[in-house]
């Protein structure tokens, strides 16, 4: 049987494939568009990135296809229901990056509250000439109000690590959960209520219709203007005209991005010149540990189901039943 593999992942996942006849594209880049066509006309199964559009176009290439394994928890670059549709099984990896997410979050969380970029640039640069009682104040983190818009694992542990700061932390979710409002002392509440209360909001929500630009000029208006947003769920949540706009005419405290509409983000890109804004390339589950084991996940995931056995984490099980 034949895989094709986007880029190479961790050698711990390609392992796990050698019993199969595999291609690998050789760039840290994602192959062009119509390489990936071309590769995958005869291939049983295919591993993807999130950076690889997987939709009907490629399906009709793919005549043997039948499952595709994403590496990474979201799927918004896979047309699942176009998959279901044909019977081609699509998985993912979710759970193995909750922590380095959070942990993420959280560092950016903080390095806003206390200007730690700010600070860095101001010491490299030699400005330092003494201490001074208002020199680069930030915000007090411990205490304060979080709001989490999104309560699945990463939101979750999210407010776990919000409950070691003594924060009070609100949430919004599609559903209620009780047993993490006990555990943390949360209290669920509207977005607008969430967004008006907030000192800090963290966006943990997947890339659907519905929460598509969620939070716009409109929801960011809201917002207290010390208040500061972070954003490490997907790029097209969040209105980045709108938040660009919000800091510039300080509406808002800063914001902080691991994630963007375009990636990558070109570079007369507006975000680039915008205060008060922290910006990483996509790193929140960019941990050693984290990425082996999404590599395992995602090899397993295809090889299981070309070998026909139990598939750990398909996204569209029906396919399995048929």
């Amino acid at each position: 049987m034949k895989v094709y593999v986007t880029r190479r992942i961790p050698e711990v996942g390609m392992e796990l494939l050698k019993e199969f006849d595999v291609r690998v594209w050789p760039g840290d880049e994602p192959p062009p568009r119509e390489v990936l066509l071309e590769e995958v006309r005869d291939v049983d199964g295919l591993l993807c990135l999130l950076t690889d559009r997987i939709d009907g176009e490629l399906f009709d290439r793919a005549e043997r296809l039948r499952v595709v394994s994403n590496y990474a928890a979201g799927y918004d670059n896979v047309d699942v229901e176009e998959a279901t549709r044909r019977g081609i099984l699509v998985t993912n990896t979710p759970g193995v990056l909750t922590d380095s997410t959070a942990d993420l979050t959280f560092a950016l969380l903080l390095a806003l509250a206390r200007r730690i970029p700010e600070a860095e640039a101001f010491m490299r640069s030699g400005r330092w000439r003494t201490w001074s009682p208002d020199l680069l104040t930030g915000i007090e983190v411990t205490g304060s109000v979080l709001g989490i818009v999104g309560m699945g694992r990463i939101g979750e542990a999210v407010a776990r690590r919000a409950a070691g700061f003594s924060m009070k932390i609100l949430y919004t979710s599609r559903t209620r959960k009780p047993g993490a409002e006990q555990a943390f002392q949360m209290e669920f509440v509207s977005l607008t209520e969430l967004l008006s209360a907030s000192d800090f909001v963290t966006i943990h929500v997947p890339l659907t219709q519905e929460t598509t630009r969620l939070i716009g000029k409109a929801e960011l208006s809201l917002m207290k203007r010390d208040a500061c947003i972070i954003n490490t769920s997907r790029g097209a949540v969040l209105d980045q005209r709108a938040l660009c706009e919000a800091l510039i005419e300080r509406r808002i405290r800063g914001a902080a991005l691991d994630v963007f509409e375009e990636e990558p983000v070109p570079m007369d890109d507006p975000i680039f010149t915008t205060p008060g804004l922290i910006i990483v390339p996509h790193i929140g589950s960019a941990t050693t540990k984290t990425r082996q084991r999404m590599a395992k996940m995602a090899a397993l995931n295809l090889r299981n189901f070309l070998l026909g056995h139990p598939v750990p984490n398909p996204v569209n099980p029906v396919v399995l039943n048929a």
